[in-house]
Order: structure tokens, then sequence, then C-alpha cells
């Protein structure tokens, strides 16, 4: 592979890359950053997401589209592959330089006891309901950037991301090798999660399948939702994706004097709000789902979603236990699911 910085004439002695791995301290100066093993095959929008945090991803993608993001000297787009020694070109950034986060020493504690596993490459955390995964969109910090500084990590990504009102399990990787590795198991669908929730009413059906197609679409205020598309219609969006979720009741009883169930959900893909959406198409809505469940009448005040168990390949059986908000609205007579 041609190393880039010797063929770009952009670069001369006194304008030489700076490492990825380090934070950028001047965003009002075009930035030129190599790539390192840590970022190696990392998609382009999350490379910039992780070194210009509080940045809006929308503002990231029109960087790109704009062309004040380039990769060795070329045009590029969000979903490209950098590699490492690659350098990435970062025009001014109208983002205020912010000082790192600070991470009171007691919630350093409690999210640092929420490790549920952890061995050389892989960090299961059981997240609380409220706090988002990563920064950004007006928030200084969020799971992955508290845990880099509370552990003093370099190298931390997330694997995956869950809604920052859902609780439970998040897997985040300490190799990029690990990285990889479960990753790829997310694509090949051989990673199960398992989530438990509390749904409005209760299904006829013990178990079923939902299948039906997912599309994201932006209300007139720029919020982001997601919808069903009906799978029959001559007239489907193309850009629906194919979108299937088993559901399982283990119990149903009354909360609030109305009908309620606890329901075992196991995503088989992996959309935006999948469950959320499948739950309220079948008439069955989560308790505090203030996007798809806006007429909640149960007086629950927080999202009654949470990621209860993870199936890996070659782990043990991973799970965290249900939030005690959400255990309490439960009969005291319930059975959990076993494991």
């Amino acid at each position: 592979m041609t190393n880039s910085i010797n063929t770009d004439p952009i670069f001369n002695s006194k304008t030489r890359p700076q490492s990825a791995d380090d934070e950028i301290s001047n965003f009002d100066k075009v930035n030129y950053l190599e790539v390192t093993r840590h970022q190696h095959e990392q998609r382009l929008d999350n490379f910039l997401l992780n070194r210009l945090k509080g940045l809006p991803k929308a503002h990231i993608y029109k960087m790109i589209r704009s062309d004040e993001v380039r990769v060795n000297n070329k045009r590029c787009k969000a979903h490209d592959r950098v590699h490492r020694e690659d350098v990435v070109r970062i025009a001014p950034v109208k983002l205020a330089t912010r000082e790192k986060p600070i991470i009171s020493t007691e919630f350093a504690k409690s999210l640092l006891a929420r490790v549920v596993f952890e061995d050389d490459g892989l960090i299961v955390l059981n997240k609380p309901s409220g706090i988002a995964v990563h920064g950004g969109s007006g928030l200084d910090f969020g799971v992955i950037e508290a845990m880099r500084e509370v552990t003093g990590k370099k190298y931390l990504e997330l694997v995956h991301r869950i809604d920052k009102d859902t609780s439970g399990l998040l897997m985040i990787s300490k190799k990029r090798s690990t990285l990889k590795v479960l990753q790829q198991h997310l694509v090949d669908k051989t990673i199960q999660k398992h989530y438990l929730c509390l749904a409005k009413g209760q299904p006829a059906l013990n178990e079923q399948r939902i299948d039906a197609p997912l599309l994201r679409f932006t209300l007139a205020s720029g919020e982001r939702r997601v919808k069903v598309e009906a799978s029959a219609a001559q007239n489907q969006d193309p850009q629906a994706k194919e979108s299937q979720t088993d559901i399982v009741v283990h119990s149903r009883f009354m909360l609030a004097n109305l009908p309620v169930s606890l329901i075992e959900a196991k995503p088989l893909t992996g959309r935006t709000h999948q469950i959320r959406v499948h739950l309220a198409h079948i008439g069955h809505p989560i308790l505090g789902d203030e996007k798809y469940n806006p007429q909640d009448k149960s007086g629950v005040h927080r999202l009654c979603l949470h990621a209860w168990r993870l199936d890996i390949p070659d782990y043990e059986v991973i799970t965290a236990p249900l939030p005690e908000d959400m255990a309490a609205l439960l009969p005291t007579s319930t059975e959990l699911p076993k494991v």
C-alpha cells in the first residue's frame, strides 16, 4: 500500500498529519488525521463521529457531501471504510472546542458497577434508562464517552446501539479484532438479543412472529420516526426494510385497571425502534413509549423496554436483571422467563 503522505502534494514539512488516536485541539483550522490500527476498516461516518464529538450527525453527513472531508485527497462517501495510514482531511468546523466531560465519582462508580461481563476484548454493560449510548445532539457525553473517561482506555467502541430510554445490555469492544468479530455476527444474525417489555393489552396468542417492513421518515419538526410499510402494497416504498420480531407472552395482568402483558421480544433483524414499532403495529404498544404510544394511560413514566439477554457464539449467556422500576410494576407472583 502506498503511503498517501508521500504522494499528496498538499503536505509539506509544516503540515504533517496527527494521529487519529489523539484528540483534535483546534477545530478552526484544517485538520489532517492519520488512521491508525485502532480505526482500520471503520466506516468514515463513525470515524468522524468519534472525533467531532458534539457535532450533529446530519452536519457530518453534510460535510462529507460538500467535499469538506477527503480521504487521501479524494472525494468520499459516509459508508466508505478508512484504512491504516490513510489521511483524512477535515475542513474547519464551527464547533466550540469542548473540555473533557466532567464525570462525577459517584456516576463513574455506578457505571462501572453495571458491568455484567468483561474479558480481554469485550465489556457488556447494563445501561440504565435515560442515558444515551453516545454524545451529540446537545448531549455532552453518553455511555461510551463516560466509559473511556472512567477507564482511561483510548480504545473503546460501541458494538451496537440501544435507544436512550431503553435499559439493559450494551456491548462495548476493547479491541478492534473483537469489534470486527461481533459486528460480523450481527451481520450474519448469529447473535440473538432478547428484550423484556411491558405492553398495553393482552395478545390472544402466546407466541407469534411479527413480519412487517419498516421505513424511516422525518416529522415536520425534524424528528426521526419509523413506521410499518404494508408488504403487500404494490407501491411500497423501496427504502422500506424487511423486519421480523418474535414475541412470547409470559404474563397477563392488570395495571391501573388496564390489561397489560409481560412480553419477551426477539428481533430477528436490527432495525431502528423495531420492537417498539412492531408491537404498536399489532395493537400492543410498549408502556411509557412517548413516540409510539402517545395515548398511554398507564401512568408509567419510563419506556418499559429492557435488553435482558444476549446469546453470543462462543460466549456464555449474558443477562441483566429487570430494573427495579419495571419489576415493581409486576404482580408479586409473576415468574420471569428462565435463562
